[in-house]
């Protein structure tokens, strides 16, 4: 499992799946959501919005496994 830090409070989905390389733009993420590829804490998400939060587990389909870690 990789660790990816932010420096805010929380991040969007979205901007943590380019961050954590798995996406380059904003409507590669939204395709690689709605295909169901992606689980947040172990549950499927399809949100390109939801906040994200240290500590929370990201599951990515062909990219990996991510932790969010605070500053």
């Amino acid at each position: 499992m990789k660790k990816i830090s932010i420096s805010d409070e929380y991040i969007k989905l979205d901007q943590f799946l380019k961050l954590a390389d798995c996406v380059s733009t904003g409507g590669m993420a939204k395709a690689l959501l709605q295909e169901e590829a992606v689980a947040v804490n172990n549950e499927p998400e399809q949100r390109r919005g939801r906040k994200l939060y240290p500590g929370d587990i990201v599951e990515v389909r062909d990219c990996g496994t991510f932790q969010v870690a605070g500053k």
